[in-house]
């Protein structure tokens, strides 16, 4: 892809978070269950509503996971951390509360972390003297005006 957006870029993180949660829990080395598989007959399935598990991800989408995973490097510790608990759908209010900021502090930051990931994967690179809300708005815009000078 040659122009990401925001949306885009929220979209994939989202769906790494999904990818993460559906991948199988890492267990120690040499943690074994001495207990057999229970097999349950069909009577004994009968009446019972049925459980139904989402499949496993695809390999594509587990390197898609990974990648959007790797993103997150180019950002502040602790922006990072607020982009990754908004991917897990973990509402505003415990965010705050881990990070001690205050609501609109945490938006702002959402808002220039996912900005910033979305001027690297352009190839563009983040004014570092400019603001946070001039890398926001510019993202927002399309991205025209000035991106990379």
């Amino acid at each position: 892809m040659d122009d990401w957006s925001t949306v885009q870029v929220q979209d994939r993180l989202e769906s790494a978070a999904d990818v993460f949660a559906q991948l199988p829990e890492v267990r120690p080395k040499g943690y074994v269950n001495a207990w057999p598989e229970y097999l349950h007959s069909f009577a004994d399935k009968v009446g019972q509503t049925p459980q139904m598990r989402r499949p496993r991800p695809s390999p594509r989408q587990i390197t898609q996971a990974d990648e959007a995973l790797l993103w997150l490097r180019w950002l502040e510790k602790d922006d990072a951390r607020l982009l990754w608990l908004r991917a897990n759908r973990r509402p505003w209010k415990p965010i705050c509360w881990e990070l001690g900021i205050s609501r609109a502090t945490a938006n702002r930051r959402w808002q220039y972390g996912v900005a910033v990931i979305v001027w690297r994967l352009n190839g563009r690179r983040v004014p570092s003297k400019r603001s946070m809300t001039y890398v926001t708005k510019q993202t927002l815009r399309g991205g025209q005006g000035g991106l990379g000078h």
